[in-house]
């Protein structure tokens, strides 16, 4: 029997020996660098609209209105003053889903003061998230145009 020493330097001649013998492709390699490729630019999750399709119903007389307002102008419907600032809809391949940037002024009919009562987002698919509170009036988007 060979010593405990010679037994070892066996042992590790014969590993090399066999790392030796395979192929190189079964060798590990570094890995490599790859190369800075340009990022694709990203499909437009929506569509830019020119204004936005509203509903208000006045909760005193339980009638619904339609509004149609443009970017940037202003449309009345009772005491309140909506202006719609941007208006955006899904692509068609995408879920259906429409949004708009609405600041809501609320004018006091005894002072003939403006105050600010909404300035947000507001979605189509569910109002609720983001909706304005305010006791007479309720106002929701429809549609961009």
């Amino acid at each position: 029997m060979f010593p405990v020493t010679a037994r070892k330097t066996t042992i590790l001649a014969l590993m090399a020996l066999s790392l030796a013998a395979m192929p190189a492709g079964a060798q590990r390699k570094p890995p490599e660098v790859k190369k800075e490729e340009p990022a694709a630019a990203e499909p437009k999750l929506e569509v830019e609209g020119k204004g936005a399709v509203l509903q208000g119903l006045d909760k005193v007389t339980a009638r619904i209105s339609t509004l149609e307002a443009d970017i940037g102008k202003t449309v009345t419907f009772g005491s309140l003053a909506i202006t719609v600032r941007r208006c955006q809809r899904s692509r068609p391949d995408q879920k259906l889903e429409r949004a708009a940037f609405l600041e809501i002024d609320n004018t006091d009919p005894s002072t003939k003061e403006k105050k600010r009562i909404f300035s947000g987002w507001m979605f189509s698919s569910n109002p609720a998230i983001s909706a304005l509170e305010h006791p007479v009036y309720d106002v929701w988007v429809k549609d961009c145009k």
